[in-house]
This record gives C-alpha cells, structure tokens and sequence, in this order.
C-alpha cells in the first residue's frame, strides 16, 4: 500500500459518500464513487446509479471536462478494463489525460481484478490502491461474494423479544417490533436482490415482502423455499408481480408445478438431502440470476439451517423491549449443545437504537 496523506483520504471519503448514493439503485453492479482532483480542488463528481448507465469515473471525467488532464481520480473501485454494457472506464480514464489514480480497492470481478490498473500503468498512469479499503467493501458485501465465492451475501433479519422469542406459540408474530424497526426492514428489503424466506412463513404470516417506502423503489426478487410446493395460489406474494417471484422445490412432477406456474411465478427443482432442501444449491443459483445480497425473512426453521450450513453472513436483530415467554418461538431450530466450547459466538459489529427496539448488527465470529 501506497502511503496517503489527509487529503487523500478527504478525497476518498468524498467518492465514497458518493457511491452510497447508489446503494439501492445499482443492482447488479457494485456502488462506485469518484472525484477528480486538480491543484487541491474537486473539478468532477460522479457515481454509479443503475447497471447500463454510466459509470462513476466517466461521470466524474465528464464534470472535470479539460480539468481532467494531469489530475487525479479518485474512485472507489479499480476502473473495469473490460466491454459489459459501457466501454472500459479504464480507456475513459487514460482519455482524460490523468496523470494519477488512487482506488479504495481491487475489482473482485475475474474479468477486471487487476488487469484496470495494469492498463494504466502500461498508460504511464501512476497507479495506487487499498486507501479505505474496509470502508468500500462495506458498501459491496454482496458483489464481492458473488465475485469470489459464487454465491450472495446472505443477511437474516429477527425481530425479537427480551427474551429471544420470536412470535407466540400458536405462531402470531404481527408486529413485535415498533414502526420504525419496520421501516429500517423495508430500507433493507430494498438494498437487496432478493428475500428468502420458507413455506412456514409463508403459511403462517400469508406475506408479501414488497418494498412499501414513499417513491420509487425496486423491489427484489422473492425467492420461496417450497420442498412440497404447497403455497397456496391466492398467497399474497403471488398477487403482484408474481413473475418476480422464484419458489426452490423438490417436486419435479409438472402437473403438481401448474397451479404455480399459472400464477407467472417460476419454479426451479433443488435435490433434496437428508429430507432438507440443498440450500447451498438455492443460493448458488441466485448467483446466475445476478443477486448480490439476499434478506433472509423466515422462522426458526429455515434460520437454524442456514447457520447450521455456514450459510449465514450476517444478523440484523432488533430487540424489543418486552417478555413473551418460554412456550414463544425462538430464533434458531438449532440440534442441542453437550457443551458450552460449541455455542455459536458472534461479533457485534453495530448497535443503534432504532425508536423503541435496539438494533443489533452481527457477524460469526
């Protein structure tokens, strides 16, 4: 890593409070940043809003126009040296006449990942990245995933109680937390590609895990774990837009798929193993369908078997402040522990409060 100074860092913190302002309109391509810089002074902003548009750097270069010539760009992600639906930036950046580049990080894509910086280098571009590096791939959890493991980032969402419970026993759970928690929800329902939730959920609460914010949103594609198929076709979800909603199944049988399948919602067959549904599988295929980051919205079912596979990279747990008692439901359908040395330990990674409930971010240590 290069040695950067404070102004450098300035500069950086502006680009990357630029790419956030994509961070629910971007999908699939990653939230980008840029500032161009000459003799101490942004001449160009600019940053990534939606895939097909222009990216960050071009936008940046264009605002900067004749000022780009022999400034520096500062970008939060290595500029793509490859055609996909805009030409390299890579090309627009040497265009310019920029003498200097600072990147926060690398481009996990295989068809970049390095090979941006080695065209500006060859460009006699003096190249220097890794300034703010754990700040930029905050804002992309779920491209570098899908980038170097082949599959999303995947986050689970728990409303709970004092005590850990999650709805009664006889399965009520509307609504344990307060209108604001509910709100955040739906903010995070609206970063993501997708939600995934289980036929539990879906005939216990009948949801419909739309995006219901004021404007504009895009909403993300629900993605049903449904082993039997039995979802009933009047479900919520499936009344609108049901061509946005994607059921993992085990069952093969075409005539048993057609009352789905009627709806306009897709259906793709998953082995089963053990009785279970191959979740690792589920989510590898939301890969080719371009998912960054999924919002697990389920029960203690599906939860318990995602963290059981390892699949589960994050919690967003709000705590609210009431008692429901030990014959409520829990969070994880999790086999018993012999010993204390095997409890799951997790890192709390941010704690806000948000109206009433506490929200709890966590990581598996």
């Amino acid at each position: 890593m290069s040695d950067f100074n404070a102004a450098d860092h300035g500069f950086m913190a502006e680009a990357l409070r630029l790419a956030e302002q994509g961070l629910y309109t971007t999908e699939p391509n990653p939230r980008v940043g840029a500032v161009v810089v000459k003799d101490g002074e942004i001449v160009g902003r600019g940053f990534h809003k939606k895939a097909g548009e222009a990216h960050a750097e071009v936008l940046a270069l264009k605002e900067a126009g004749s000022d780009a010539k022999g400034a520096t760009l500062y970008v939060t992600l290595e500029p793509c040296s490859h055609q996909g639906k805009t030409p390299p930036c890579a090309d627009a950046v040497i265009a310019a006449g920029v003498k200097r580049v600072v990147a926060a990080m690398g481009d996990p894509n295989p068809k970049v990942a390095g090979q941006g910086f080695d065209k500006l280098k060859a460009k006699g571009i003096a190249v220097a990245s890794g300034l703010m590096e754990s700040q930029a791939q905050a804002l992309n959890p779920g491209f570098i995933s899908r980038m170097t493991r082949g599959r999303p980032w995947v986050r689970s969402k728990l409303a709970v109680s004092l005590d850990g419970r999650t709805a009664l026993a006889n399965g009520q759970s509307k609504w344990i937390s307060g209108e604001a928690g509910r709100e955040d929800v739906h903010r995070w329902r609206a970063r993501s590609s997708a939600v995934l939730t289980g036929i539990g959920t879906i005939l216990a609460d009948d949801p419909n895990f739309s995006v219901r914010l004021p404007g504009e949103w895009r909403q993300p594609l629900k993605v049903v774990v449904d082993t039997n198929l039995s979802t009933p076709p009047n479900a919520k979800l499936l009344q609108q837009n049901p061509e946005n909603v994607y059921f993992a199944t085990a069952v093969e049988d075409e005539e048993e798929q057609e009352p789905i399948l009627n709806t306009g919602a897709s259906i793709q067959v998953f082995p089963e193993k053990r009785g279970f549904m191959e979740l690792k599988a589920i989510l590898e295929s939301l890969t080719e369908l371009e998912c960054n980051e999924v919002l697990v919205e389920a029960g203690a079912g599906m939860n318990g078997a995602l963290l059981e596979a390892g699949l589960l990279d994050e919690f967003i747990i709000y705590v609210v402040p009431c008692l429901m008692g030990d014959t409520a439901r829990g969070m994880f359908s999790l086999p018993p522990l012999n010993s204390l040395q095997d409890r799951r330990e997790l890192v709390i990674t941010d704690t806000r409060m948000i109206g009433n409930d506490l929200r709890l971010m966590l990581r598996p240590k």
